[in-house]
């Protein structure tokens, strides 16, 4: 961000009123706090989550009109069932929901847990929702999807040594190559709707207390004390990817710090991370294994 610019805070998101928005993992954390501003901005809010008692005492804290629906990533059957449901027009798709650093598992459909989790059950709910969404789709990644890389070959870790760590910025660079051919697909489309991403920085969330290490939680824990932002804070990327004028195929952080903190901006990605090439074979690979691809037809 340029030292002349000014600074885009919560105070620059714009009226929300009339607009709809899906926000995933919304009970807690990145997710409850952009559910927040959304809704406290107009927007209507549904906070999809796969608790849903704990989703409705989320949104009875919240500012404005919100409702909550049953959302598992880890499960393709819970994921056509929220798409079923759907009805009428969705401004803002926030793919926020996810898992990190967690020992070795499989989702309900046989993926890999972070893969799962993080990207296949995102993937699928877009392309399933991408007909109703009128304006963007927001995932969200992370700075850890520098030290990612994708193995096509064994997407679920099935022949390498299983690392939490790189699994989980695995799926991270997923994010965003899956936002790169999905603005491709939307360009070519003739579509108005943008696909954009953004990452929080290093913000305190809940997701550091389940990696499954005693030891290694309690590291973080201090670290969210010591070193975090809030999570507040951290979900300012994701709103500003969500509502301002940026373009399609963008990727907002934090300004400053090594994109650790800061007001949000337009954040640079690695080369693997801009690679069409990659992107497509992964998006291939992506449909094969959830049985959902791209929309035959869009409403432009």
């Amino acid at each position: 961000m340029s030292s002349m610019a000014r600074a885009w805070t919560l105070a620059d998101l714009p009226s929300q009123a009339g607009r709809t928005a899906v926000v995933t993992g919304a009970n807690s954390g990145l997710g409850l706090e952009t559910a927040r501003a959304l809704a406290a901005a107009g927007a209507h809010v549904v906070l999809a989550v796969r608790d849903v008692a704990r989703g409705e005492t989320a949104a009875a804290g919240l500012p404005g009109s919100t409702e909550v629906r049953p959302l598992d990533l880890a499960d393709l059957d819970s994921v056509r069932a929220f798409a079923t449901g759907w009805s009428g027009p969705l401004d803002v798709l926030v793919n926020n929901a996810g898992v990190m650093w967690v020992p070795a598992g499989e989702t309900i459909d046989g993926f890999e847990i972070h893969l799962g989790t993080n990207h296949l059950g995102p993937f699928a709910l877009t392309n399933l929702l991408l007909p109703h969404v009128t304006d963007r789709v927001v995932t969200v990644s992370s700075a850890t999807h520098r030290m990612g890389a994708i193995d096509l070959d064994d997407l679920h870790w099935r022949t390498r040594p299983y690392s939490p760590t790189a699994a989980y910025s695995a799926s991270k660079l997923a994010n965003l190559l899956f936002t790169l051919e999905l603005q491709r697909r939307l360009a070519a489309a003739g579509s108005r709707v943008r696909a954009l991403a953004a990452h929080p920085g290093y913000a305190a969330t809940n997701l550091q207390s389940h990696t499954g290490s005693r030891p290694w939680n309690a590291v973080m824990a201090v670290a969210n004390r010591v070193v975090a932002t809030s999570a507040a804070d951290g979900a300012l990327p994701t709103l500003f990817a969500a509502t301002a004028d940026l373009p399609g195929g963008g990727y907002a952080g934090p300004s400053r710090l090594g994109e650790t903190r800061g007001a949000p901006t337009l954040v640079g990605r690695t080369p693997t991370a801009s690679d069409p090439e990659l992107a497509a074979r992964l998006w291939e690979a992506s449909a094969g294994l959830t049985g959902v691809d791209f929309p035959a037809t869009l409403p432009v």
